[in-house]
Formats: C-alpha cells, structure tokens, sequence
C-alpha cells in the first residue's frame, strides 16, 4: 500500500490542503455594529475640560476584568486623542478616597445597578474630585468564547474557527448637570482560524472596539479636512 501511487497522491493532496489552511488560519475576519450619539457634547468640549474614568460596569460575569477593560481603554484614547486632559480609573479613585467621598462613590453605583442612573450631586462631587467635568463611564454588557471545528485530516481535527462576541458600551456624563452628553454602542464579532487551541481573549476584541469608539468622538477637524470641506 505504501507504494500504492494514488495513496501518495491522496496523501499530499491532504498536506497540501492542510498547509493552504494553515496559511490562511492567520487572517481574522471581523464584523460590527457601531452606533453613536451626541447629546451635547461638541467639538472641544472634551479638550477644555477633560474627562475622568469612572468604574466600568458589566453583566457578564467578567467582574475581576473592570479594572483591565478600562486600562486598555485609557491607553487607546491617550493614544489616540492626546488633546484631552485625562484620568485613568486608578487616578479617579485615588482622587475619590482622597476627597472623603468613597461611600457616596459605592453607593452612586449600587443606585446605578438598580436604575441606570448616576445621581447629580455624586457626579459633581466626582467631577470637583477629579477637576475633569466629564466622567467615561463603560458597560460590558455581553462577551462569549467558542470554537468549531473546521477541516479533519484523517479522523483528526486540525483547523479550528475560534470566535468571540463583545458588546460594550460607551457613555460620557456631564459632571455639572447630570445628563448623558454623549454615549455608543458597538457589537463586535471576531472568527479566526486556527491550529492552535487558543481561545479569543476579551483583550483582544476590547482593543478593538476602544479603537472604534474612540474614533467616534466629537473633534474639530484638521485643516486639510476641513480645506476638503470647503470644497
């Protein structure tokens, strides 16, 4: 059988198909769904006054990843958006505890679980805390891992799609009134093929998605935008 021609022709064909998969099990496909809204925020309403991050929320069972959801998060928009004075999560609560009002923070969120409601009085006093007037709240409010097998080569599973689904969202609160100034939301689908039993990490569609957001945020436009603009 091993000198059987047609057994090595078979047996090729099913390496090569297996190194053409492989080949492409390194290219990701992505899907969204990204909707946005300015209440009353406007351009420059972030750079002038900056913006605290406080503690993000989530439904998701994800709770010990609060604090690494919005380091990421922090990290993207300073990335991307220098112009704005801002204050890590770590930052806001240390300024918190260091104004006395860490209860009136716990219990601003115990309220917000029940309602979805942060009280006026709490902002403000978070906003004199931090000197920012607007607060970037996050809410992880779905994320799911799994995996199906793809390609088999005798008997074995060798190429695995491996996905994972996030919806976040993204609201800034005005500290001085109370009102939500701007919020989005986005829903994210992530496939990659694979050989390896690695799953999609939450880091991984998380980065994705601040890039997005943060896109999405109110600023003016540069001057050949605003030259192609006025065309």
């Amino acid at each position: 059988m091993l000198h059987n021609p047609i057994y090595h022709v078979r047996l090729w064909s099913s390496v090569a198909a297996v190194a053409v998969c492989f080949g492409c099990a390194t290219i990701p496909q992505t899907y969204k769904s990204l909707h946005h809204r300015s209440y009353t925020l406007m351009p420059l309403d972030l750079e002038r006054n900056g913006v605290a991050f406080i503690t993000p929320s989530t439904v998701t069972g994800q709770e010990e990843e609060k604090q690494a959801v919005a380091s990421l998060f922090t990290e993207v928009l300073a990335t991307k958006r220098p112009d704005i004075p801002l204050m890590s999560l770590p930052q806001t609560l240390s300024a918190v505890n260091r104004s006395g009002i860490e209860l009136k923070y716990t219990n601003m969120f115990e309220d917000y679980r029940n309602t979805g409601l942060f009280k006026l009085d709490s902002l403000r006093d978070i906003g004199k805390a931090t000197n920012r007037r607007y607060l970037a709240q996050l809410k992880l409010s779905g994320f799911t891992q799994g995996s199906d097998g793809r390609l088999g080569v005798f008997g074995l599973r060798v190429i695995k799609t491996q996905t994972a689904r996030l919806r976040l969202v993204f609201q800034i609160w005005d500290s001085h009134d109370g009102s939500i100034a701007w919020e989005a939301m986005e829903e994210l689908e992530y496939a990659e093929d694979t050989m390896m039993e690695r799953t999609v990490t939450l880091r991984t569609l998380m980065e994705k998605a601040a890039q997005d957001l943060v896109a999405c945020l109110p600023s003016v436009p540069g001057p050949s935008a605003r030259a192609n603009a006025g065309r």
